[in-house]
This record gives C-alpha cells, structure tokens and sequence, in this order.
C-alpha cells in the first residue's frame, strides 16, 4: 500500500481557547509532526499511546492552556509524523522528543504519558532527569516477561510464547476503508456499546487514517511499525528506568489493570524504587482511552498531581 507523505505543514489550531500551532518540524532523519502553543509558563508534554496521535489530547487541553505551555506530537510512525522503517524502541521515540524538545528551547518539562507514551516518558526521564519535573504514568505499569511481567516461565517458555505472539502479529488486517465515515461509525458502534463514545473520541478517530494514493483510506498506525514497536516492547524491563527517575511520578492505573494482582505487585515494585510517587484510581477508566473517556476527570487527576511540582 502506497500512502500519501505529509511535509513542512504549518497550520493554527484553537482548541478550548487556546490557539495552537500545528507543524511538521524535521529532526534530521525523521519529521515530527507537533501541535503547541508556548509562552512563559511551565511546559506540559502530551505522549499519545501506540496507534494514538495528538487528537486524543482534545478534552485535556483545555484543563492545562490557561496556566501551561502545551507540547502534543505525533510519535515516528503515528499521525501526520513520518514513518520510517526503523526505530521503534522506546528509547528511538524518547530521542525524538529530546530533539524536539532542544528544539522548541524548553529547559525542563512535565510529561503526560498514555500506554506507549508513558513509556517514552519514562525513557526520557531516565535518560535526563533535569529535563522532567514530573511524570505521569498511565502505562509502564508492568512488563510482557519476566518476574515483573505478564508471563513468568522458564527460558524455552517464554520464547515459545514469543514465537506464538510473532504469528498473531501478522495476522492483523491492514484495512482499508472508502471514507473516514466508514471507519469512525465501526469505532463509534464499538465503544457506544461500552458506553463510553463521546465527541473526544470522534476526534481521534477523524485524525487516525491516512489517505492513499489511491483515494482510500487505511491507517496511520501500519503493520510494519506496529510490529516492530510491539516485539522491542516484549524485552523492555521497565524497572531498569525506574532505577534511574529523579522526578516523582504518578501511576494511573485502569480499572482493569488495578484488579490484576500480577500488575498491582509490578507497580508496587516499581514505586519502591522511587523516591517520590502517587498511585491514584479513576474510577471505570478503560487503559489508554481514559484521557477522552472522562477527560474533566483524568485530567483534574493530572493538573493536581503536577501543580504540585511547578516552579511558578
């Protein structure tokens, strides 16, 4: 499938209030597309989860844009940003939003991380501590394997299961749909059937297809990206960055991930290598999509949590 590549976009956003450029701002080998609005306030980062873009940062901004700088990219090989064929480790994505963030010339910031995001986050405040006040967990709560993981087994299990989730990975249908109406009533369907489809949703799902060549359209999110983010993922030992945070973090966690005992022992573990930390519940919040599920709630969680480490 050939899809259309998007370069040097600039465009103004107003979302709540708040103008906000929306740009495409190359980093050497590859472009990141990134929404902000700067000024002399303190700096927020907005990490989407993996198959995310900025979109689902619309019912969260608005929260922040009075009192804070709002930083939203598009990770390499999601949304408008370019997708190469490599790079997909968690620690490739943090380096692009180091390089993005020397770029805009912010000097420290608080970063917001969803699934995947919180994982870059955690890279990067690992990586450079004096550049993250504060993060937010909502991911990064556990590993795939190991002690602290999903799967515990022996050597041969693990890459027996491995083996078994390679295959499952090829099987997932790179669709491709007539128009982005198509698309978004299938998603609208599914997560009204949750109870929980709301007009946050409607934004993200307009924004996560990209149209070919051909006039179709198919998503942003391609099997080749998914595939290698997905299988670095699986050798990422997480408390070998919690070993290394200097910044206090906030751990949120799903309805869904609080009741698993295997999760609630990895967070606790990871908390206790920390020197500072909160664990808060949103109640009903579904992993991931909380942030457009119950934005006004999530996203008071949030504010609390980073007022707290401002230096205004």
């Amino acid at each position: 499938m050939q899809a259309i590549t998007y370069k040097n976009r600039e465009s103004t956003n107003y979302i709540g209030g708040k103008e906000m450029v929306e740009e495409m701002i190359n980093l050497g080998d590859v472009g990141i597309n990134v929404r902000h609005s700067l000024d002399d306030n303190p700096v927020v980062v907005l990490l989407h989860f993996s198959g995310g873009n900025l979109n689902m940062w619309e019912g969260i901004i608005p929260q922040f844009e009075k009192e804070y700088s709002i930083i939203a990219p598009d990770f390499r090989g999601h949304g408008k940003s370019d997708k190469p064929l490599t790079g997909y480790h968690i620690d490739d994505m943090a380096n692009d939003i180091i390089l993005l963030l020397q770029h805009l010339n912010i000097e420290y910031c608080h970063i917001i991380g969803s699934s995947m995001g919180a994982e870059v986050g955690l890279s990067i405040a690992a990586t450079h501590p004096s550049l993250v006040r504060s993060l937010i967990c909502e991911g990064a709560l556990y590993n795939e394997f190991g002690e602290y993981g999903l799967f515990n087994g022996t050597e041969e299990e693990i890459v027996h299961r491995k083996e078994v989730l390679k295959v499952q990975l090829t099987e997932r249908n790179e669709r491709v749909f007539n128009t982005k109406e198509e698309y978004i009533e299938e998603e609208r369907a599914k997560l009204a059937q949750q109870g929980i489809w709301n007009e946050y949703f409607a934004a993200f799902f307009d924004n996560n297809l990209q149209q070919m060549t051909t006039g179709s359209f198919t998503y942003c999110y391609l099997n080749r990206v998914r595939t290698d983010y997905i299988q670095k993922y699986w050798d990422v030992k997480f408390e070998q960055y919690y070993k290394k945070v200097q910044c206090p973090i906030l751990f949120l966690p799903s309805k869904e991930e609080w009741e698993n005992e295997k999760i609630r022992r990895s967070i606790d573990t990871f908390a206790s290598l920390l020197n500072t930390y909160e664990i808060e519940r949103v109640e009903n919040a579904v992993h991931a999509y909380v942030w457009m599920q119950l934005p006004i709630t999530v996203g008071e969680v949030a504010k609390i949590f980073i007022s707290k480490y401002d230096d205004k």
